[in-house]
């Protein structure tokens, strides 16, 4: 994990430059260890074949959900993890179709729904765009995984963590609205977790594709 008080370090490694794609390598050190390792491919824009899935259908709209903080007033019995999470004050607005699991220990289909926007405006910057757009990529994905076992992210009998995450930018978009971000998870085995993304605009433009590994162990002494 790093450090949120100490300075990062970035070392970018050139790996290639081509005439349509760029290639680069980042690791990112604190204290004199790497904390994080990403591998980037960049490409110029240029026309081409075009489809996409089709977004969901039968969603309710994200302005019909109740956001977190309506979700403490208005949900019972709400385990005190999940309300401290729904609590915490976050850079986006987060929205979930459906909140039995975090209700309740039943086994679910491993599949998630989630509207999220910012909470203020995004500059009209393509390279922070795609930043914010990652930055939001890696909230709720890995409870998915979570599912089918009738469990939680927040429950504290699991050890939880991102362990890699891909990430392929499909179209650009302002993100000057809502988002749905819906995910399913193929397997569980090992102690990890493995689910997909797709995030779509309001529109049901498909802006970006996810997958991501993480772990989820289960403890044997439960913290506090």
């Amino acid at each position: 994990p790093g450090d949120p008080a100490v300075p990062i370090v970035y070392e970018v490694d050139r790996i290639r430059d081509g005439r349509s794609f760029t290639t680069r390598r980042v690791v990112a050190i604190q204290h004199g260890e790497a904390i994080f390792s990403l591998e980037a491919s960049f490409q110029m824009d240029e026309p081409g074949l075009d489809h996409q899935f089709d977004a969901p259908e039968g969603i309710p709209d994200a302005e019909a959900l109740a956001s977190q903080r309506e979700l403490l007033q208005r949900a019972e019995h709400v385990p005190e993890p999940v309300r401290r999470f729904w609590a915490n004050e976050r850079p986006l607005d987060i929205r979930p179709v459906a909140i039995d699991h975090y209700l309740q220990r039943v086994k679910l289909p491993p599949q998630q729904n989630v509207w999220m926007r910012t909470a203020g405006p995004v500059p009209a910057n393509r390279a922070v765009q795609a930043a914010i757009l990652a930055y939001l990529s890696d909230m709720t994905l890995l409870d998915t995984s979570t599912f089918a076992h009738g469990r939680a992210v927040f429950d504290p009998d699991l050890q939880v963590a991102s362990l890699d995450h891909a990430m392929w930018f499909h179209r650009p978009h302002p993100l000057d609205g809502w988002l749905l971000y819906t995910s399913d998870s193929p397997s569980s085995s090992g102690a990890r977790g493995f689910t997909r993304g797709m995030i779509y605009s309001a529109d049901g433009k498909l802006i970006a594709s996810v997958a991501q590994e993480g772990l989820i162990r289960l403890r044997t002494k439960p913290t506090k």
